[in-house]
């Protein structure tokens, strides 16, 4: 086995880690009333409070990467999150993410799922291991230069 097969191994096995526990995190966020939906939603609670902010999640699948406008938003959310310490990640399996957080708020109607925030929990991010390892995640990549990691959701 070379070194990059095993870096690589391990790396992998660090996302299914990570990608376990950011799925742990969306539920309790979700149980404690501790997250918001959409961009707009997001962009006015990152205007009003974002001190109370611990995690921003962009997600995009493949045809959201031709959507010039979310693009655009994704562009300006990253600025505003890097310059007031918001750690941020980006998130490759949208229909997972809807899966995790349930379907739209109001029938007929899809949700938003392209922003989402997770605010300071109840308890504190130190005592919710989850939100600690994705958070320690965020923090190597950007000790690595990588500014938004990117992590898919692990399928069930």
């Amino acid at each position: 086995m070379t070194l990059e097969e095993l870096t690589g191994d391990q790396s992998m096995g660090r996302m299914d880690v990570v990608g376990n526990a950011l799925e742990e995190v969306l539920r309790k966020s979700k149980t404690q009333r501790t997250i918001t939906i959409g961009v707009y939603e997001a962009a006015k609670l990152l205007n009003v409070d974002p001190d109370n902010v611990v995690l921003c999640l962009l997600a995009a699948d493949e045809k959201d990467d031709q959507d010039v406008a979310l693009q655009i938003h994704f562009t300006l959310i990253q600025a505003f999150c890097c310059e007031n310490d918001i750690n941020i990640l980006r998130v490759g399996n949208v229909s997972r993410l809807a899966d995790i957080l349930g379907g739209a708020d109001k029938p007929g109607e899809p949700a938003d799922l392209h922003c989402i925030l997770i605010n300071n929990p109840h308890p504190p991010p130190c005592k919710d291991t989850a939100l600690g390892k994705v958070i320690c995640f965020c923090k190597e990549s950007r000790y690595a230069d990588q500014w938004v990691p990117v992590i898919n959701l692990p399928e069930r």
